[in-house]
């Protein structure tokens, strides 16, 4: 049988850097694509375990530099088509898709990965992608979350081609509203919420359902001329009070609001629903298809069910899976009042999954994008564990993040026969010529090093070893398999905001003062890490990414 290791220790180094650990199992397939007869399984197993875990008592620069130099015996899969799949219905140049963001709180990685759908499908059809801002609920839209949520979508790679705000539209909402009276397919009702609450539950119409065209049409024009004040009165869809599908059971589709719009002011009182406004505004914009996560399933039938009386095309519409990140909380409604209870410090807190969050964390657009891709039109629901967010990331950002040092509550070393060195050079990135040079002077090492390699003979990091013991000394330099640690000399104050929202506090080397504000960079055998800002107290502040 052939010698595979340096095949298995190739995929054992790829599958570490991608994932933080290998597993055996995801191994042995990969060889045979190299020639492995199904025969010598059982051969071969002793030797895959054997590297899988030498591997993975590796730190994280062992891991690069080892790779480095097997990558040659890693075979690529061969490529697949590119893309999302094909989508039904969609003709080159005709595709127009739609963003409907309702500008009330942040976009989180759940909406935006619906909206980079809908943004690469146009862009696969060379047809269209419009954002458009579903802006009339008055009580809860604002101007800051439709300037961020703009910024956000920009940053992710985003470019629409035209933009529309809803509410500019209120008349021509008005008009088929009017038209549904006319037909007899809508009535204002004076019932309280509370009473049409239980009627809707016992399937029971109201009296407000017999009114006459005549009767509806002038408490219309009251509505409109702000006679009525909120509550009292609202546009109601004659549906189907015996349907299964609750949202069926006569919607309103029109209510009353004295709310100040942050750009209608008080120009307008009544408000369309979304289940009206939605579908009436994919129709006037010539929407062609809309793809939207599955918890709107159910909506869908009341909607077509306006367009279909208002004789309005109806886009194709597919919906998919509904998916968040395991742990982390994204209904609005539940992180503002976590913001209140002062819970997490902002929309931005790293404990968050919206867009602001991961971005200042060092997550970049092309996570996203990749990760919209991989999704696609799935159906299935479910939950991304964070370790795909990290894995996905550190493909993208591992090739360009430059590589420092930082000791977490450092220790000095008074090191004993050690050589006179004033600076050493270091690579910037293994995969790199570029060098920087290290001024050498008081050594610093993390606490936890210092406790854990105890009497331990270790590498300082492209500098020369050292034996940890009673009495800290130099030690002969040699090949040998030693650990090998960060340390700091004439370093400058640093923090770390951990994703748990607790800061880490220590040394790095002084060369981080060259840095770009966002710039993302690899605290080596700590982790990816965005470079936020200096702060009052002259500490350089990051936020860590991953690992």
């Amino acid at each position: 049988m052939k010698d595979f290791s340096k095949e298995i220790k190739a995929y054992a180094l790829k599958n570490a850097l991608e994932f933080g650990k290998v597993e055996v199992g995801r191994i042995l397939p990969k060889l045979f694509q190299h020639g492995l007869d199904k025969k010598d399984v059982k051969q071969i197993m002793p030797k895959i375990i054997e590297i899988v875990k030498e591997v993975n008592s590796y730190d994280s620069i062992k891991m690069q530099r080892q790779f480095h130099d097997l990558k040659e015996f890693v075979k690529e899969p061969e490529e697949k088509e590119e893309g999302l799949p094909e989508l039904e219905g969609a003709k080159e140049g005709n595709v127009i898709t739609r963003l409907a963001p309702e500008p009330s709180k942040y976009i989180h990685i759940g909406h935006a990965l619906v909206f980079l759908i809908q943004y690469l499908y146009a862009k696969k059809y060379g047809g269209k992608c419009i954002l458009r801002f579903d802006d009339t609920n008055p009580e809860k839209s604002t101007k800051e979350f439709y300037e961020a949520d703009k910024e956000d979508l920009a940053w992710l790679g985003i470019k629409w081609d035209k933009e529309i705000l809803a509410s500019d539209n209120m008349e021509k909402y008005y008009e088929p509203a009017e038209k549904l009276i006319n037909s007899k397919d809508a009535y204002v009702c004076e019932c309280s919420q509370e009473e049409i609450k239980k009627l809707r539950e016992k399937m029971k119409s109201c009296a407000c359902r017999k009114n006459s065209v005549d009767k509806n049409m002038k408490e219309w024009k009251l509505m409109l001329n702000r006679k009525y004040g909120e509550g009292e009165r609202t546009l109601r869809l004659k549906g189907d009070m015996k349907s299964k599908n609750g949202v069926m059971r006569d919607p309103i589709i029109f209510r009353i609001s004295h709310a100040r719009h942050f750009v209608q002011g008080e120009k307008y009182a009544v408000w369309p629903m979304y289940d009206f406004e939605s579908p009436v505004e994919d129709s006037l914009n010539g929407i062609t298809h809309v793809i939207r996560s599955k918890e709107f399933e159910l909506r869908a039938e009341l909607q077509n069910y306006i367009l279909k009386l208002l004789d309005l095309k109806m886009p194709v519409v597919r919906e998919i899976g509904r998916y968040e990140i395991t742990g982390a909380e994204t209904q609005g409604r539940v992180i503002r009042e976590m913001i209140e209870k002062k819970e997490v410090t902002g929309w931005d807190d790293p404990r968050l999954v919206t867009i602001k969050a991961l971005r200042r964390r060092g997550f970049v657009p092309e996570m996203f994008q990749e990760l919209a891709q991989t999704v696609g039109l799935s159906k299935s629901s479910g939950h991304i564990d964070p370790s795909v967010l990290a894995a996905t990331n550190r493909k993208i950002v591992d090739a360009r993040a430059n590589r420092y040092s930082f000791v977490k509550n450092p220790v000095e070393l008074k090191i004993l026969k050690k050589p006179k060195i004033e600076q050493v050079e270091m690579p910037i990135h293994p995969d790199s010529a570029e060098t920087k040079e290290v001024e050498v002077g008081k050594i610093f090492i993390s606490d936890d090093d210092f406790k854990n390699l105890k009497n331990k003979e270790v590498r300082l990091l492209h500098l020369y070893n050292i034996q940890l013991g009673k009495k800290i000394e130099f030690t002969s330099e040699d090949n040998k398999e030693i650990p090998k640690i960060n340390w700091v000399s004439k370093g400058v104050k640093t923090k770390i905001l951990m994703p748990d929202g607790k800061w880490t506090e220590g040394l790095a080397e002084k060369s981080i003062d060259s840095l770009e504000e966002d710039e993302i960079i690899q605290f080596e055998r700590f982790g990816f890490c965005r470079f936020d800002k200096v702060g009052k107290d002259m500490a350089y502040e990051f936020w860590f990414a991953h690992r």
